[in-house]
């Protein structure tokens, strides 16, 4: 579930959104009334979606989108001429005056484009690092010299040991190496 917080000038406003939400599945982590406490809470947070009114006391909805790490969504709930002016094609909008529907709808939409994403980045494969590609290298060479593997046979083998042990492909290559030592 995406991490959602709410923020809108008037602190009651928040609170009737966050209830809404609530009664319908949803958790809000956060209900704020300025753009700077949206911006402390997503500092523990990795993604989510921030509901937002159109302007709070220290900033528009324009300049906290812009200071939003790119793992979140902004869904603005403001006026038909104000959600039109969004040029921000980031930025989903829902017009007020809010019919519920049309707010649940497009939340379970975002909600699941995060899941999408989330999924995403995990089943990408991890870039190793210029060290990490080094040690494994190494590691290859010595199983090709010592055991005449060719270094795809070092490779699935460096990999199997990692998978059958439960440590990374790094840690495996680091104790192939510490092993060599003796």
């Amino acid at each position: 579930m995406s991490s959602i917080i709410v923020v809108f000038p008037k602190a009651e406003d928040g609170r009737s959104i966050r209830n809404l939400l609530t009664r319908h599945g949803y958790e809000v982590t956060a209900v704020c009334t300025m753009g700077s406490q949206v911006l402390n809470y997503i500092d523990m947070m990795r993604d989510g979606i921030v509901i937002s009114g159109y302007k709070f006391r220290d900033m528009y909805y324009s300049e906290l989108k812009s200071l939003l790490p790119q793992d979140f969504d902004m869904l603005l709930l403001g006026s038909a001429r104000v959600c039109e002016e969004c040029e921000n094609p980031d930025i989903v909008c829902v017009t007020m005056p809010l019919r519920v529907q049309d707010l649940m709808s497009t939340l379970e939409m975002m909600c699941m484009n995060q899941m999408r994403r989330r999924r995403q980045r995990r089943s990408r494969p991890r870039q190793r690092s210029e060290e990490e590609k080094k040690i494994l290298w190494e590691a290859k060479s010595v199983l090709m010299e010592r055991n005449h593997m060719t270094e795809e046979e070092a490779h699935r083998y460096i990999q199997k040991c990692s998978m059958d042990s439960g440590t990374s492909l790094t840690e495996t290559t680091q104790m192939v190496l510490a092993m060599n030592k003796y």
